[in-house]
């Protein structure tokens, strides 16, 4: 019994020792979250892509491997804000937030050659309109079979199958409920999953092996994240090309899904 009690007051001797040896860098990384968020996400992206090349040989994106894991992190937030609730990484609000998130979609395009762009020609604009309303079909589809009956909710749902971005641009815009544009988000993230893993392995037989393919398979696709990491995982020369008209996808998803696609949804279902 002695020994025991002994064991615990070492044990709570030890956690009290720990603790005001970790509450002064504690204090200093929640004072600057989003240079810790930065890190925090660097150190993500360095074992995804570690564990893609040992486990994997590449032939799974670190990138797919990465937002596994943030989907995992975000699992075990609380509150609106996620993982962010937590004071510690308050900073992953800002990182995540819209601004950064702009910044990075518009920063893939850098490098890409206007003479590779003006090749597509009315083949890309083609391309950008086929898969924005392919993918909103089928993601309204989904949301039909799902039970869901009204067109606000058949319409966000099928903007987020055009991306993460596109399905809560829609859900706020029509007056969509919460839920709903959650569920739009989590069908934009899971494509852009699907589509970072499997880039690599139908590229050479869908012939994206240059940047006039590229350019219409990011129009086709879009998710300008999905297209960026599987290209990157294809050959990097082609990322700035297939991020560009993803970009456009995404662009115009904004402007189709919230107007003319909702009003014939409304037609149709109302």
């Amino acid at each position: 019994m002695f020994f025991i009690l002994h064991t615990f007051q070492q044990f709570q001797l030890l956690f009290i020792t720990l603790f005001e040896f970790l509450n002064p860098i504690l204090e200093i990384l929640q004072k600057n979250g989003l240079v810790f968020s930065f890190l925090l996400v660097g150190l993500i992206m360095y074992v995804s892509y570690l564990l893609s090349k040992i486990l994997t040989n590449h032939k799974i994106p670190g990138a797919a491997i990465a937002i596994s894991f943030g989907l995992f992190i975000a699992y075990l937030g609380n509150g609106e804000k996620g993982i962010a609730s937590i004071p510690i990484f308050s900073g992953m609000a800002v990182l995540g937030g819209s601004m950064l998130r702009d910044f990075s979609i518009v920063s893939t395009a850098l490098g890409a050659s206007f003479a590779e762009i003006k090749k597509t020609g009315w083949v890309g604009l083609l391309c950008l309109v086929i898969g924005t309303v392919l993918a909103y079909i089928v993601g309204g589809s989904v949301a039909y079979i799902m039970g869901y009956t009204d067109a606000k909710s058949i319409a966000t749902i099928g903007a987020g199958a055009c991306t993460f971005i596109v399905g809560p641009v829609t859900g706020s815009a029509v007056g969509a409920s919460s839920s709903v544009i959650a569920i739009s988000i989590a069908i934009g993230v899971i494509k852009s999953v699907i589509v970072t893993i499997a880039t690599p392995f139908v590229a050479e037989k869908l012939g994206i092996i240059d940047p006039h393919n590229a350019m219409i398979f990011g129009g086709l696709v879009g998710s300008t994240s999905g297209v960026s990491a599987g290209l990157a995982a294809t050959n990097p020369k082609l990322v700035p090309y297939g991020a560009l008209t993803a970009t456009f996808h995404t662009a115009m998803g904004c402007l189709l899904c919230p107007s003319i696609l909702y009003f014939l949804t409304q037609f149709f279902i109302d």
